[in-house]
């Protein structure tokens, strides 16, 4: 919790310093046509993403198969998507790491330590029927 806390005050700060650095440097306009840019790739590759991610679930679970995988990606795709259309440089920086597959392969690592982590604990709970 205390990380959470600690990021909701770190990651604006820093994302508003290198926000008016980047207008200083580049320029107001070109930084905000970077920002909307940024965010209309996001957008286009989310979606891509995810779509790839919802047939590979069904394929799946059309032969029979727990989509455990793609469950994982699919996370990972909207946590990148939602950073980035979030404006900033450090939020699309780490938005863009979760949405390309080929770096999405080390944060998927990371995100099932973290679920494994939260079940055993017993903070995620899986309902059965």
């Amino acid at each position: 919790m205390r990380y959470i806390i600690l990021l909701l005050i770190i990651v604006p700060a820093l994302e508003i310093s290198l926000l008016i650095l980047s207008g200083n440097t580049i320029g107001v306009w070109p930084t905000i046509v970077l920002i909307i840019t940024t965010g209309v790739l996001g957008a286009w590759l989310a979606k891509s993403q995810g779509l790839k991610a919802i047939t590979a679930a069904q394929a799946q679970m059309s032969i029979g198969q727990i989509p455990g995988e793609s469950i994982v990606d699919g996370l990972c795709i909207l946590i990148g998507g939602v950073l980035l259309l979030t404006p900033g440089f450090v939020t699309d920086a780490v938005g863009f790491i979760f949405l390309f597959p080929s770096s999405r392969k080390f944060v998927k690592r990371w995100v099932k330590k973290w679920l494994e982590y939260a079940i055993r604990n017993g903070q995620f709970i899986i309902l059965r029927r």
